[in-house]
This record gives structure tokens, C-alpha cells and sequence, in this order.
């Protein structure tokens, strides 16, 4: 079905002098202002009025008043005109790849290996930055309502359409133990373990929850239920204490802070698994920034993991 043509009943030009007469308080004053005739001034007011369907002043008044429904008009020409205003900057801006603002989400994994070099980055490519910490299923969310323009995470969403993805590195996991405890070298020994020790959990609510628990199922392992935590610290804190055992990665255990006191990391029994961390934007609306966070990270994730002794 073919969409009618809805012409507005105002342009920016009449705007812009609708906002002059508010503002010197009479037609030949704007018309002054603008350099402009009075009957100019007059006849676009009247159009506007017309068009709009309501009087915008008070011609009984002097200096003119403002009818509520001018006072309305003002208010969101103002913001109209103040918009406009700014494209010719934006556009210099894209130009030159920058924009005026962008909002990244950053898996809580990643904080302390990425958001000292996503921000330089970042820095020279927006007017204003925010990095928001959290789960990625959130960010993923946040992305697809668009509250996000692109996020760092567990989660690709490659079954989405309309979404770029640019992998930045991908790391195993491993077994998290108490000090002291026997190495698990076997499945079968990882079993054992699950049988005589509470396991603590990545949330169900995370990507790296979901993945742990897929490859235990995989693997015929049934772990009872104890306690599950969004964070990395909190895991790591929980297996320190003595309180059981873990699966998680490098950069996980690096963000609880923990440094190896208490700590314990052997590789994890049976096939090698591991998770892929990626960039995700909207497909196209960021130029070549998703690429290049993904360059940028992808280094600065490489010199991080270098640097742990995990």
C-alpha cells in the first residue's frame, strides 16, 4: 500500500523567524535582525499560523505574547533549530570517521585488559564516550534496542542478522582449584571432584555459564547445585575460600584480582574448550571503528594474557 506524502506546515527558514519575533518582541525588530522587511516577517508568521491551524501571539499585546500554543511552538522550535544546527559539524565529524558520541558495552571479563586501551581509542574517534561493564546477554539486548552501538563479549550473536562481528581472541578454560587440592588430570577424576566437592558456578544469566554447563553435560558430568555468581571475582573469591571448585578462563581469574593466593589453575580434562570473545556492531553504522576496537583489543588482550602467570 502506497504511504500518502505529508508535507509539514512549517520549514526551518520560517522557524528561525517565528523564533526571532519571540525573541526581539516584535515584527520589525526580527525583521532588523534578520535583515529582512517587516511585511516579510509579517506574511511568514501569518503563513505559519495558517498552516498550523492556531495563532501563535497575542496581537493584543505589546510587545507581542506568546499564546500557549506559540509557547509550545517555541520551546520545540528551539530544539528543532538547535538540532539542525549541528548536522554541518556531524557531517565534518563523519567525515573524518568520528562520531559525537558512542556507548560500548564490556563484558565484565574484560575491564582491567581492555578499558585503559578502548578508551584511547575510543577517545579519538567520539565527542563523548561510555563504556558500560556488565553480562553480555544484557549488552546484546541493549544492542538490538539500540542503547548500545557496539559491545565487547562471550556471545556473537551469529544466528542475528544485520550485525558485523570482528573475533578478538578466544581462550580456554580451565579448572579453578583451592591450594592444596589434588590435580585433576582425567575426566574421571573431574567426576570424583564433582561428586566430593560443591561447584561454584558462573550465572546462567552469563554466556560463560552457559558454555560451562554445555560441556559438563557433554561430558556426563552432573555437578550438584551450590552457588552461582555473575561476577569473576566472586567465583574466584568463593574457590580461595576453600568453598570448591571452579571452571573458568585467565582473563576471568585476572578481573577477581586474586593474583594465585589461594588459587589453583590445572587444564581442563577431555577436549579442549574454549570461548571466543568478539566485537558485535549494527552492520555499516560505524564505519571502520568496529574494526579497528577489534584491532586495537586484539592487541592489548594479547600483551594482557602474555603478562599473566595463570
Amino acid at each position: 500500500m502506497k504511504l500518502k506524502h505529508r508535507t509539514l506546515p512549517f520549514d526551518l527558514r520560517s522557524l528561525e523567524i517565528f523564533l526571532a519575533v519571540c525573541e526581539t518582541g516584535g515584527m520589525a525588530a526580527a525583521a532588523s535582525e534578520l535583515g529582512l522587511t517587516q511585511p516579510a516577517v509579517s506574511q511568514t508568521i501569518s503563513e505559519l499560523e495558517k498552516r498550523t491551524g492556531t495563532d501563535l501571539f497575542d496581537r493584543k499585546c505589546r510587545p507581542l505574547a506568546l499564546t500557549l500554543s506559540g509557547s509550545l511552538m517555541r520551546q520545540r522550535a528551539t530544539a528543532l533549530l538547535s538540532d539542525a544546527h549541528q548536522i554541518s559539524p556531524l557531517l565534518q565529524d563523519a567525515k573524518q570517521g568520528k562520531v559525537t558520541f558512542i556507548r560500548v558495552g564490556l563484558v565484565d571479563s574484560l575491564n582491567r585488559a581492555l578499558t585503559i586501551k578502548l578508551s584511547e581509542y575510543l577517545q579519538s574517534r567520539a565527542g563523548k564516550v561510555a563504556i558500560l561493564s556488565g553480562l553480555t546477554a544484557a549488552h546484546a539486548s541493549e544492542l538490538l534496542t539500540r542503547k548500545l552501538d557496539l559491545f565487547l563479549g562471550v556471545d556473537d550473536l551469529e544466528e542475528t542478522a544485520g550485525l558485523e562481528r570482528w573475533e578478538i581472541g578466544r581462550e580456554p578454560y580451565v579448572l579453578l582449584l583451592p591450594a592444596g587440592t589434588r590435580m585433576v588430570q582425567t575426566i574421571d577424576d573431574l567426576k570424583r571432584l564433582a561428586e566430593t566437592k560443591p561447584f561454584i558456578r558462573f550465572s546462567a544469566r552469563s554466556q560463560t555459564g552457559v558454555e560451562i554447563e554445555r560441556h559438563l553435560r557433554r561430558l556426563g558430568i552432573v555437578a550438584a547445585q551450590s552457588f552461582e555468581y555473575d561476577s569473576p571475582y566472586s567465583v574466584a573469591a568463593m574457590v580461595s575460600a576453600g568453598q570448591g571448585f571452579a571452571i573458568s578462563t585467565a582473563l576471568c581469574i585476572s578481573e577477581s584480582q586474586l593474583g594465585r593466593e589461594g588459587l589453583v589453575t590445572c587444564p581442563l580434562p577431555g577436549p579442549i574448550v574454549s570461548r571466543k570473545l568478539s566485537v558485535v556492531a549494527r552492520f555499516r553504522e560505524l564505519g571502520q571503528i568496529p574494526r579497528d576496537v577489534a584491532d586495537v583489543t586484539r592487541l592489548a588482550l594479547g600483551e594482557h594474557i602474555c603478562a599473566l602467570n595463570v
